[in-house]
């Protein structure tokens, strides 16, 4: 598993790549604009959580080594607060907290295989880089 990671690290961007606050911006933006797109046209749902799992793997892609954690923590917390700017303004739903729970709750399900699927990725690459650190 290093060593994979090690072949994505070799051809990721020359340079020393994104800081945690660049990675931050990085998977809030891909989310938000995702989920807003397909807010708007349809349910959120199939592109969402291909936007969620690009993040996941772009934070791993492009981030500096030691930016792992927040690469694995962040997406959730992005799609949560993404969300709930989409629904209070794109969505109609004011701060209604009925309209807000209930329909937070419907769009954390249509996503969340795609969460988790890109969690276990994440934290299993944590994990790893985490291991072959504390080796050196």
């Amino acid at each position: 598993m290093s060593n994979a990671i090690d072949a994505v690290r070799s051809k990721a961007v020359k340079g020393p790549g994104l800081k945690v606050p660049g990675i931050i911006v990085l998977q809030f933006l891909l989310i938000f604009i995702f989920e807003a797109l397909e807010y708007t046209f349809t349910e959120v749902g199939f592109f969402t959580g291909l936007a969620i799992l690009v993040s996941f793997l772009g934070g791993l892609y492009l981030g500096r080594p030691g930016t792992s954690f927040t690469n694995a923590v962040n997406p959730p917390i992005a799609f949560l607060i993404s969300t709930l700017l989409i629904m209070v303004t794109i969505g109609g739903a004011g701060f209604s907290p009925g309209e807000i729970g209930l329909e937070l709750i419907t769009t954390l399900s249509s996503v969340a295989p795609w969460l988790i699927t890109g969690a276990v990725i994440a934290w299993a690459a944590h994990f790893a880089l985490m291991r072959k650190y504390s080796r050196k």
